[in-house]
């Protein structure tokens, strides 16, 4: 392809800017309608249209009032007037819903409206009075109301149900009006990153997307989601994916000649080029399909475009309905849990994600929480319809069986309201224990989870993703701009038959291969990419574009040359073909045509892939001579090399001349084009490591990640790189790999990927280089559909380009360089990396594990209040045919249980603790043993203190009994009591339940967290203020200081409950069964049930439990030892007996401090405290991990210079080393005089 602009200036500025106030009546200005009837054809016909209405490119910019080469003017009142003509580059966001829509979605909760319908029933019911005699002939629980305005208040309780419902609903609609807010809020973020290149007055400048307007001149390049319609001017090699539009995967072709037409919301995957804009907004035929869609758009769900920018908007509507239709369905099925977790929708026409299985299931947390929600929901609606008959029969027998009243119409409407309040009671009991803060408590987790990541430099852009990351089992990274801090120099380089260790000096250099050098690196390097000044004096300069041919621009300017010189003069659009670099061609090519008709071609890519294309190389003398194999070893072996041990990349640069006798060659013949080469250097660039890596990777170690980097680079350059961070330690059993070897050994005889080959290699593999990203697909795809592992593994991978797209797709998280990474590639992410670094990843598993345990927290406070309330309800009813905790009281426990509990323990801030643990795993259960023993052990301390209260309280406190009160009786000082003491319970038990492994301080970082300590305050003050001032609505009656107290203290017991509960090793309670699974139990074998329970239980109590047991043995030990020592001492070395003093026999240690008795080197080798053991956990120290070396027999050892090691973990008081007293002496009575200094030593080495 020969460039598609010659002499592109012939369109001139001549009209350019003139009358910039003109309207689109004036002559020679082109109308929106006139280029949207121009961009709607494709192909050749698109190149006709072009020409038959403005006669070429040219004329197009003309009517356009701009210039090709130098843009529009950038003035204000033009852009301004180009909005208003042409319209602005958005697509206007779908309306907010208002809080009143979503106050009326709150109210359609099918449990609220069931309390509502009771609410009014029992308000109407309670109007009608039958005369007084009627009553009492209707029963003793109908009659017996001694303050006839008491029975005229009956209206109050259902006018204080309806009251709290609207509470209830207010809260909610609240909660979703406020994270549409935060969303959208972060949708506005997402939009202000979107930059774009454009030239403005003869300036190359981005500016945000939605400031684009049409006649703007756009520098496309690899990598770029085209923001806006347009015609292109002038391309090199430009490959264009329409998909998005066309559902066709194959790459589309452009060039000026052929196919010029450029369309928003494709990717750009080879090339560059420039292009005009020639329609934005509503009016490209993005945003014609979009407002196409838009009526179908309002039917679907408010989460649809929380958290998608615009331009991901853009994109997702531009299919064909059957695309919608389908889209929508998938959307609908993540969400049917009810649990607000986002996911961005599937692009349709990238088979990659359409594929992916794992992006459409549930999350982990999704699937468990679902699972749990129908448990507790279902054992809930069955209590309360028990609750509801149990009521209605003992009723019927008490009043028609054992009091024998007569059947009575007149009584008709008081039994009605004893069936209403039995079936308010029962609604209650429902609304209790369904656990509907659930969802609202993810919601809150997630969403502060994703605020507070922002300042940890990830955007993420799916909420699902915050919590996926906290399952990772494997990350696998790149290494340039990730590992590295991205900002590359040229440190080595092998030129004119020398190899410098340092940049060598301008005159070390011949003058015509420093011409050659310096005109490749100044056409074959983009022009995008620039050296500019530093931003503070004293500083580097900035680097601008990508960063290895910033190296080179860099070496350029340290070999006292400038590029810039070459550029001015040979422009971009003179530039005869750019072969761009992509992953398959690992290299970049530009042809030049030179005055005489002949071509010249520079060349520069990976040193081993180009150096096998060259077949000559410029000498010392700057002469072409022959480059033969064994040259090609050499350099091979002696420059290469020992640049990518250093962790050098190796860049080689190479020009081909194209004579003009033999003709124009076919440039579409690349694999003959780029043959012949003439071999100019070899460079070696630095990328130094970032400092905080090697830290940020080992936490990940200790957290059980494992890390892979996955690179273009050399074998060498990544494994040294790899051992730098800490990726490879030494002595790890581990696999480095290039891509073809990779791709070798996964493969069989017909060329198939196979599952158990691959199985076989990634568990090893720490290093794949050379990689393309194909490769790097295949591996993440291997590693998640692996079940070599018991559990899936979690995989994230991070990449930057256009190619690593698929990869970050198949991943369960993918994470885009926000700095470095490609439109593309940030569009196929679920979290941008704004800083482009490694240990913000390791930040993101901090918080996503976070989000799991806050979730876990919740639930455990949750699911203690419901068994509680729910066994009280249904007890009370069943005895005193009344619940003890009435409606209202109910609904605010469900407040304080759900809405608040769900904000003050899901913004629990993370702590480094949350890195010392193995990652939880999908079959992991929520609900672990160590909180089911928290959750049983803490009901039944409140069930305990709620029945004494409720069953004999009238005794304890010398109050009136308020069991057996009639229908419309007041309130009563007894079952206020009950119901403060039971919220004061869960206040306090809400500090407990903020460590869910059975730590013993509650309080630990309580003050770190301001909105829980300001919800237990608030909570406590309206608890007072219900109590004091509630009266008939609430059902309660002020309390005395005296009864404060005692509500306190039981309260406050709680705490120290917590901490028996917690002194309670988990393992003796064999009984408890965990809950939550995401997987059902009958799926899961019994044995690795087990297994499950063992390797996922943090019990601290044990642990405690443990380590006094290990204290004492260890204690016991060390005095026998010291005690059989000291006597095989005093036996065998009796010429010494002259030093020894009493104080030397109290002390072993005294013995080793003698110099008669050191031994050379033997000091590190003799543990006499055990300190091996001192920082391994607990459940390690009676487990034999390694065999003990193999000791010769004593008489057959001189004294060891030496001795042997003890084995690490081995018990004190076990082992095929223990020596006996007897066994030593007899031993030693056998040993010469030179043997026995070694015998006491040995006896303790392998005593201890």
């Amino acid at each position: 392809m020969s460039n598609s602009l010659r002499g592109s200036k012939r369109g001139g500025r001549a009209k350019a800017h003139h009358e910039p106030n003109t309207h689109t009546t004036e002559p020679g200005s082109c109308s929106p309608k006139e280029l949207s009837s121009v961009m709607e054809l494709r192909g050749v016909e698109g190149k006709e249209k072009v020409d038959q209405l403005f006669g070429d490119v040219n004329g197009l910019c003309t009517r356009l009032r701009t210039s090709p080469t130098e843009g529009l003017d950038g003035t204000v009142d033009d852009i301004e007037r180009r909005k208003r003509e042409y319209g602005p580059n958005m697509i206007p966001p779908k309306k907010p819903k208002t809080f009143l829509q979503l106050v009326w979605e709150a109210l359609q909760d099918v449990t609220l409206i069931i309390l509502e319908v009771a609410a009014v029933i029992s308000l109407a019911l309670s109007f009608y009075q039958p005369p007084a005699a009627e009553r009492q002939s209707c029963g003793k629980a109908a009659g017996g109301v001694e303050d006839e305005t008491e029975s005229e208040a009956g209206w109050i309780e259902g006018a204080a149900i309806l009251l709290s419902v609207v509470c209830v609903v207010l809260v909610t609609a609240f909660n979703d009006w406020s994270k549409e807010k935060q969303f959208r809020g972060l949708q506005s973020r997402i939009e202000q990153e979107q930059k774009f290149t454009v030239v403005r007055a003869a300036q190359v400048t981005q500016i945000k997307t939605s400031e684009i307007v049409v006649g703007d001149i756009l520098q496309v390049k690899y990598g770029d989601l085209l923001p806006a319609d347009g015609i292109l001017i002038q391309g090199n090699d430009l490959k264009i994916d329409e998909s998005s539009l066309t559902g066709e995967s194959d790459h589309v072709k452009k060039t000026a000649e052929k196919d010029p037409m450029m369309l928003s919301g494709t990717h750009v995957m080879e090339g560059s080029g420039k292009m005009v804009v020639t329609a934005v907004g509503v009016n490209s035929q993005t945003g014609m399909i979009f407002m196409l869609l838009g009526a179908e758009d309002e039917e679907d769900g408010p989460e649809k475009d929380d958290n998608d920018n615009n331009k991901s908007k853009k994109d997702d509507k531009k299919k064909s309905k059957k695309d919608k239709k389908s889209k929508k369905e998938s959307k609908k099925d993540k969400q049917k849990d009810g649990a607000p977790v986002e996911m961005q929708p599937l692009k349709d026409g990238e088979p990659e994600k359409k594929a992916n299985p794992h992006k459409k299931e549930k999350s982990v947390l999704q699937g468990k929480l679902t699972r749990l929600a129908v448990q507790i929901g279902k054992a809930g609606l069955f209590m309360s319809v028990l609750t509801v008959i149990i009521l209605i029969v003992r009723f019927a027998i008490d009043t028609f069986a054992i009091q024998q009243v007569p059947w009575n119409g007149d009584c008709v409407p008081v039994y009605i309201q004893f069936l209403v309040k039995f079936f308010i009671i029962g609604v209650t009991v429902l609304v209790v224990a369904v656990p509907e803060g659930l969802p609202l408590a993810v919601t809150i987790s997630l969403a502060y989870s994703v605020k507070k990541m922002m300042k940890d430099n990830n955007l993420v852009r799916h909420l699902d993703a915050c919590e996926t990351m906290g399952n990772a089992t494997a990350i696998c990274s790149d290494k340039t701009g990730t590992l590295t801090m991205n900002r590359m120099t040229v440190v080595q380089c092998h030129i004119a038959g020398q190899y410098h260790r340092r940049v060598p000096p301008p005159d070390a250099i011949p003058q015509s291969t420093m011409d050659l050098l310096i005109k490749g690196i100044g056409v074959n390097c983009a022009y995008t990419t620039k050296i500019m000044p530093p931003e503070k004096e004293g500083g580097l300069p900035r680097q601008v574009g990508n960063k290895t041919e910033c190296a080179l621009l860099g070496f350029a300017t340290d070999l006292r040359r400038d590029c810039q010189t070459i550029r001015n003069q040979y422009p971009e659009e003179t530039l005869f073909k750019v072969y761009t670099f992509n992953s398959v061609r690992k290299s970049m090519s530009t042809v030049l045509r030179n005055h005489d008709g002949s071509y010249t071609m520079f060349s520069k890519g990976a040193s081993e892939i180009l150096l096998k294309k060259c077949c000559r190389v410029l000498s010392s003398g700057g002469e072409v001579k022959n480059f033969r194999q064994r040259d090609r070893d050499d350099v091979a072996n002696n420059v290469i090399e020992p640049m990518a041990s250093e962790g050098l990349r190796t860049i080689c640069m190479a020009y081909k001349d194209f004579p003009a006798t033999e003709g124009e060659p076919d440039w579409d013949e690349e694999a003959h084009i780029l043959t012949g080469l003439t071999c100019i250097c070899v460079v070696g660039i630095e990328d130094p490591v970032r400092p905080e890596v090697p830290d940020a990777i080992k936490k990940c170690q200790q957290s059980g990640i494992t890390v892979r980097m996955v690179t273009g680079d050399n074998i060498n350059t990544a494994r040294a790189i790899a051992a730098k961070c800490g990726i490879l330690q030494p002595g790890e059993d581990f696999l480095c790999m290039e891509g073809k070897e990779f791709n070798r050994l996964i493969r069989n005889e017909l060329g198939e990927i196979q599952q158990e080959r691959i199985d076989k290699i990634w568990p090893k593999l720490r290093v794949l280089a050379r990689s393309s990203p194909t490769d790097k697909h295949t591996l993440v795809k291997g590693i998640i559909d692996s079940e070599v592992l018991e559990q899936r593994q979690v995989v994230a991978v991070t990449g930057d380009g256009t190619n690593d797209g698929p990869a970050l797709k198949k991943a369960d998280v993918g994470f885009a360089m926000g700095i470095a990474g490609t439109d593309v590639a940030k569009e196929a992410s679920d979290i941008i990396l704004t800083d482009d670094n490694f240990s913000s990843i390791v930040k993101a598993v901090m918080w996503g594990r976070n989000v799991y345990d806050s979730i876990s927290k919740f639930l455990q406070f949750q699911l203690t209040v419901n068994v509680v309330a729910v066994i009280v309800a249904f007890t009370g009813a069943c005895i005193t045919q009344d619940s003890p905790l009435k409606a209202v009281q109910m609904l605010w426990v469900n407040l304080i249980m759900d809405t608040f509990a769900s904000l003050a323990l899901a913004t629990e801030p993370p702590t480094e603790s949350l890195l010392r643990r193995k990652p939880y795993g999908r079959k992991k259960p929520l609900i672990s043993r160590t909180m089911m023993k928290n959750i049983l052990g803490h009901a039944v301390y409140q069930l305990c203190v709620i029945f004494s209260l409720l069953f004999v309280g009238e005794h304890l406190f010398d109050i009136d009994c308020g069991r057996n009160s009639p229908l419309h009786a007041p309130p009563s000082e007894h079952y206020t009591i009950v119901f403060n003491t039971f919220v004061l319970m869960q206040i306090f038990n809400e500090l407990n339940a903020r460590k869910i492994h059975g730590e013993r301080n509650v309080f630990h970082g309580v003050h770190k967290n301001p909105i829980f300590c300001t919800i237990i305050v608030g909570t406590l003050v309206v608890q007072v203020v219900i109590v004091q001032f509630g009266g008939k609505p609430f059902s309660c009656v002020p309390l005395s200081a005296e009864h404060w107290l005692w509500c306190v203290f039981f309260g406050f017991s709680s705490l120290l409950w917590g901490q028996v509960v917690t002194s309670v090793p988990t393992r003796m309670l064999t009984c408890l069964r965990t809950a939550g699974h995401n997987t059902q139990r009958d799926e899961i074998p019994e044995e690795e049930l087990e297994l499950q329970k063992d390797d996922f239980e943090i019990d601290h109590a044990e642990m405690e439990l443990k380590k006094s047991r290990v204290l004492w043995c260890r204690g016991l030990s060390r005095i026998q030892t010291q005690i059989r020592v000291v006597n095989a001492f005093r036996d065998t070395l009796s010429p010494y007996e002259g030093l020894e003093t009493p104080e030397s026999r109290s002390s072993i240690h005294n013995f080793m401090t003698h110099p008669e008795f050191r031994i050379e080197g033997s000091d590190t080798h003799i543990p006499l405290i055990d300190e091996a053991d001192e920082d391994e956990p607990p459940t390690n120290r009676n487990s034999v991990h390694l065999p003990p070396p193999p000791h010769p027999p004593l008489h057959l050892q001189s004294p060891p210079l030496h001795p042997p090691h003890p084995p690490l973990h081995t018990n004190n008081n076990a082992g095929p080393e223990r020596v006996t007293g007897p066994q030593l002496l007899s031993e030693s009575r056998n040993s010469t005089l030179q043997r026995c200094p070694g015998s006491p030593l040995h006896s303790l080495e392998t005593s201890l």
